[in-house]
């Protein structure tokens, strides 16, 4: 059940932060953003702010996906 939630979270994290950030991306990519910024952001998040919770969670989901992206778009800038 935890992975299929990671997915869940992953999708929507993925979906807001592309278009905060502006990024077409297929389901797919948009996923994996997802769980990786849930992944980054919601373990910074947590430990900065000591904040628990599914809302610190998706919170967190949001911000890591947006600093994913923007970390990628330097560096294919730098390309």
């Amino acid at each position: 059940m935890p992975v299929l939630f990671l997915i869940i979270v992953g999708a929507a994290a993925g979906f807001i932060a592309t278009r905060i950030m502006d990024l077409k991306t297929d389901l797919i990519t948009t996923v994996v953003i997802g769980m990786l910024g849930a992944l980054i952001g919601g373990l910074v998040l947590r430990f900065l702010l000591m904040l628990s919770g599914v809302a610190a969670g998706f919170v967190g989901a949001i911000l890591g996906a947006m600093a994913l992206i923007w970390a990628w778009k330097v560096l294919r800038a730098r390309k």
